[in-house]
Order: structure tokens, then C-alpha cells, then sequence
């Protein structure tokens, strides 16, 4: 059987997803009072390093939703874009195990910065460094994205290409104690032509892995001309995690752009979801087993479908929705998507894991806005186009690109600077004046989103200047720190 073909089995039944008990108890979990959120100075025409900056988000204190630390990195131009913790396997009722390093892979430079938050949780500083070469040397890898701890406790990084920029998916490994760069975590007969982001599941012995795009090309900005022609991903990636061979994959179609995969917290569950970010679809993909042949498979079924929508203005005449990140909620209730070129948040229940129902919806910028440069033509979902965001007296420019939920479920904090190359060309005001991060209250009862008008982090404010904001991570948990074994 062609293993880079979507299975055309008839597609089980989709029961009721059963929570553990524990699952339940969220609403127990500590919240979280310091945010550790990544910043980019490339593309800005500001000539310093990037920075981990540490925000307050105690509502009690002084310098609430403020930077009160900024961390520089020693090196220009890295772009930090994802990061991660350095803990091993997690179980749910030991949520608040404490974090003491956090590692920053880069997306240009492929350098990874270890970074020490134990020893003073509002002031890190770095304590260790591994340079690009000796990823280069060594795993013949670079453009590093998204990192997780394994169930052993090394850190798996995702990466993009090889150290030319090419397209190369796959991972490197770095040894959970001592940080030193281990190699390569696939075999090599079984490389993806791309990579992003990844996620696994240890009960069931797998790890699923997207395929993002060609760093050497895509990094130049989006081209049209690029499309059909490999430049952006297609294929979801099933991996054997305990022998880490490639087992399966599947194609989601031309030029998708598979980004963002999620599991679902619970550790029984055998299923999750993907994003396609140029074709505005979210998979579902679930295990079942193979009949007569007595092995489990995997399949994926269409789950969420956005609309591109018809434009003038634009640089081409349907504008994609662009779900550049995907979250589930802890227990296992919600679904969130946040539309980067859209430039709106969506909460959909998951009850039914296979039909998701839309239930809150919030715009806090993108293209389409009322009075821009880009007219909606033709529009399946919306009657007139949104109106801009205004917070504390600030214009918000630029679409959600990367989202973080608070473990108890009720906050969902968003930034929007999706990659320096792209926010230039698509929303050169963010460059310009810097990202923000925005708090978005959740309705966990009966679904619902509501921004937080009394909550802004204003990264155009930076001492050196305005900087690009992405990633975001609470040292107390959130909903994508801890894959539960």
C-alpha cells in the first residue's frame, strides 16, 4: 500500500469523547502570574538581538501586563520563534512541577539558546549555547522550529530544512541533563521533504509531525509564483516514536501548509487535529484498527473547513483564512484556531471530536478590516467586514498568529507577529510599530470570547524599538507545555 496516501477506509463512528477525572479539575491549577514570550529584531531595521521578554500577568500588581525583564540573546538576527521547556513527561495531577530552563531554538540562524528560569524566575539569563555549525556538522539540519521534552526527558527540536535552506524535515535530540547536542532523533532513509511542528502521544507509542515550508524560498516572503511547486508542505507524518521510523503519511492536498497538530490531553485518546494554513482545513486524525490485519493505522477525515474569502486589493483574489495556531484546551472541551490573515480567534466545542461546533468568535485585526486597503468581495461567513481593534487608545494592526491558554482554560493570550519575512510584507504597520499581546477572556460554560479591553502588551514600546512578538509560555503551565503520559 502506498504509505503517502490518504486511507479510503470507512471511517469509524464518532462517540462522545469520556474525560478521566482528573481531567476535570483544571479549574484547581495555579494561575499564572509571569509569561515568558519570545522577540525578534529582524526585519525591523533595528540592529539588536533578539529577546526573551518577561511579562507580569499578576493583575494584582503594579507592572501588570507589562515587560519587567528583558533577556538579549548574545547574537543578531537569530529570529527566536518557538520555545519550550526542558521538563520530561508530565502527568496531569503534577501540572505545577517547576520549569527551570526553557530552550530557544532559532528559526534563522538554527542556533538554540538554553535558558535558566529557576534560579531567577523574572530575570533569565542564558547558561548555555549550542552554535549553528554544530548543528550543521553534526545533524546536517537547520531552520529549528518547535521543541517538546520526550517521555525520557531529552528535547526533540522540529526542523525545517538542511543548513542551505532546503527543504528537510526531521528532528535533532539534545540530552535532557546536559543540554549537548545528541544528533539526529529519525533514521535516515526516512527524512520528510519538510517539517514544523509536532506533537505525540506516548500511550499509544506515536508522534505526528506537519510539514511547514522550504525555509531558502519561503523566507523571502509569500510569492504566488511559488505555489505548485513544492514549496509549501502537504504531508501529515506518522512516526513510530519508540523506534522512530516513518510509518505513514498523508498527503492534505497541494500548497495546504500543514502547520499547527495538537493531541488531545487526554493520554487514552488515540486523536487529534491539524491546521492547513493555505487551505483553511482542520483535520482530524484518529487511530483504528486494520481489519484481518490485526495492527493499528491511522486515518484523517476533514473536520473544520474556513472559507477563503473573495478580494480586491490583495495579492491574489481569494484571501485564505491562514490558521497559523491550534490549541486545545486541558480538558479536552475546546478547540481554538486563531486566523492570521482573517485576523480572527475561533472556539469551537469538541464534544464530538469529529464535528466541532463553532461557539465564540472575536476579531482582533487582519486584512479585511473596514476602511483597509483590501475590499471583500465575495464573503460565505460575514455580512459586512470587521471593524479595527482599538485597546488603551492603541490601533491594533497585524492578525493572531500564535495563541497560549492559561491551564484553568478561562484566558487566552495571543500575539501577532507570525514570521518577521511574512508581518513585513503582509502587515508592515507591525513592523513599524511594533507587535502587541492581546488577553482574550473565554466563556468555559457555555463557549464564547471576549477581549480584554483592560489588557495590553505594547511591544512598540521597547527601549531599542519596536520588536516582533510570538511565542508564549507560563512558568506556572499552560495548555501546550505538558503532553501528559
Amino acid at each position: 500500500m502506498d504509505r503517502c496516501r490518504v486511507q479510503c477506509y470507512q471511517y469509524p463512528s464518532c462517540p462522545d469523547v469520556v474525560k478521566p477525572k482528573s481531567y476535570q479539575a483544571c479549574s484547581e491549577a495555579p494561575k499564572e502570574e509571569l509569561a515568558y514570550v519570545t522577540c525578534t529584531y529582524r526585519e525591523t531595521g533595528i540592529d539588536q538581538p533578539d529577546i526573551l521578554a518577561t511579562i507580569d500577568l499578576n493583575p494584582r500588581s503594579p507592572h501588570y501586563c507589562q515587560v519587567i525583564h528583558r533577556l538579549p540573546v548574545p547574537n543578531l538576527k537569530d529570529e527566536l520563534h518557538c520555545s519550550g521547556w526542558s521538563a520530561g513527561k508530565v502527568c496531569f495531577d503534577n501540572i505545577t512541577t517547576k520549569r527551570n530552563k526553557l530552550i530557544l531554538p532559532c528559526l534563522i540562524s538554527s542556533r538554540i539558546y538554553v535558558v535558566d528560569v529557576g534560579s531567577q524566575c523574572q530575570a533569565p539569563t542564558v547558561c548555555k549555547m549550542i552554535e549553528p555549525v554544530d548543528v550543521f556538522w553534526k545533524c546536517n539540519k537547520g531552520h529549528l522550529s518547535v521543541v517538546h521534552s520526550l517521555p525520557n526527558g531529552d528535547i526533540l527540536i522540529a526542523n525545517m530544512g538542511d543548513a542551505a535552506g532546503h527543504g528537510k524535515g526531521g528532528f535533532i535530540v539534545l540530552d535532557g541533563e546536559t543540554f549537548e547536542l545528541k544528533g539526529n532523533w529519525e533514521h535516515e532513509c526516512e527524512i520528510p521533504p519538510t517539517g514544523y511542528d509536532f506533537w505525540y502521544q506516548p500511550r499509544h507509542n506515536v508522534l505526528i509531525s506537519t510539514a511547514g515550508m522550504v525555509p531558502r524560498i519561503a523566507g523571502r516572503g509569500f510569492n504566488p509564483d511559488d505555489l505548485k511547486k513544492g514549496v509549501y508542505g502537504r504531508r501529515l507524518n506518522v512516526w513510530n516514536l519508540s523506534c522512530r521510523t516513518l510509518t505513514q503519511c498523508f498527503d492534505l492536498g497541494e500548497d495546504s501548509l500543514p502547520l499547527s497538530v495538537k493531541f488531545l490531553h487526554n493520554p487514552d485518546a488515540a486523536e487529534g487535529y491539524v491546521s492547513c494554513a493555505l487551505s483553511g482545513i482542520v483535520y482530524r486524525f484518529y487511530k483504528y484498527n486494520v481489519f484481518l490485519v490485526q495492527r493499528d493505522s491511522w486515518a484523517v477525515e476533514e473536520a473544520i473547513r474556513i472559507p477563503a474569502k473573495d478580494v480586491s486589493g490583495w495579492i491574489l483574489p481569494k484571501m485564505p483564512a491562514f490558521p497559523s495556531d491550534l490549541i486545545i484546551s486541558l480538558d479536552d472541551k475546546y478547540l481554538y484556531l486563531c486566523n492570521w490573515l482573517h485576523g480572527d480567534i475561533r472556539q469551537y466545542e469538541i464534544s464530538r471530536t469529529c464535528k466541532p461546533r463553532l461557539v465564540g468568535q472575536v476579531f482582533v485585526g487582519g486584512s479585511i478590516l473596514r476602511g483597509g486597503p483590501v475590499t471583500v468581495c465575495r464573503d460565505e461567513e460575514l455580512k459586512c467586514q470587521p471593524e479595527p481593534l482599538v485597546i488603551k487608545c492603541k490601533r491594533v494592526y497585524g492578525g493572531p498568529a500564535k495563541i497560549q491558554l492559561s491551564v484553568d482554560g478561562k484566558r487566552l493570550y495571543v500575539t501577532n507577529s507570525f514570521y518577521s519575512t511574512w508581518d513585513k510584507q503582509f502587515y508592515p504597520n507591525v513592523v513599524k510599530e511594533g507587535s502587541v499581546m492581546l488577553q482574550i477572556d473565554v466563556d468555559t460554560d457555555k463557549g464564547g470570547l471576549t477581549v480584554n479591553k483592560n489588557f495590553l502588551v505594547d511591544f512598540g514600546k521597547e527601549p531599542h524599538g519596536p520588536c516582533l512578538a510570538h511565542d508564549i509560555r507560563f512558568a506556572c503551565g499552560d495548555s501546550t507545555s505538558d503532553i501528559l503520559a
